[in-house]
C-alpha cells in the first residue's frame, strides 16, 4: 500500500464537497482558471494545504537514457491528492491518461479529474488510483 493512500483516500470526500460548493456558486460555463482559484479558496477555508500550478521537475528514463522534464500540475492537496480541473464539453480518455501519467511521475496515490462544465458536478468527477496504491 502506498504510504499516503489512507490520508489521500480520506480527503477525497472533503475535496469533492468543496468542488460541489464552488459549482453551486459559479455554475457551469466558466474557464478552468476561475474554478481552480475558487476551489483553492474553498479548500483553504476547509484548512487543507493546496499547491497550484506548481512547476516540478521529474526524471524520465528510457532504455538507459535520462532526461529532466518540467511539469506543471493544476492542484495538489495535502501532498497526496492530485487534482486536474477541467471545463470541457466532455471528459476524454486523454484527460484521464494525463492525470494518471502525472500521478505516476509524481508518485501521488489518488487523483481527481473534475469537470466543472456539467449541470451536476458529481457527473463530472472521476476518482483515479495509482496502480497498486491501495494494495
Amino acid at each position: 500500500m502506498h504510504s499516503l493512500f489512507r490520508k489521500a483516500d480520506g480527503l477525497t470526500e472533503t475535496i469533492i464537497a468543496a468542488a460541489i460548493e464552488v459549482h453551486r456558486d459559479k455554475g457551469p460555463g466558466l474557464v478552468e482558471s476561475i474554478y481552480e482559484w475558487c476551489l483553492i479558496c474553498e479548500l483553504g477555508l476547509r484548512r487543507l494545504t493546496t499547491a497550484n500550478q506548481k512547476l516540478v521537475t521529474v526524471t524520465i528514463s528510457f532504455k538507459g537514457f535520462i532526461r529532466e522534464e518540467p511539469l506543471r500540475f493544476d492542484m495538489l492537496v495535502e501532498e497526496c491528492v492530485l487534482i486536474e480541473a477541467k471545463s470541457v464539453e466532455r471528459i476524454l480518455p486523454i484527460h484521464k491518461a494525463q492525470l494518471l501519467s502525472y500521478m505516476k511521475l509524481l508518485d501521488i496515490p489518488v487523483g481527481l479529474l473534475i469537470n466543472f462544465n456539467e449541470p451536476r458536478l458529481v457527473d463530472g468527477v472521476s476518482r483515479m488510483l495509482l496502480p497498486g496504491a491501495n494494495l
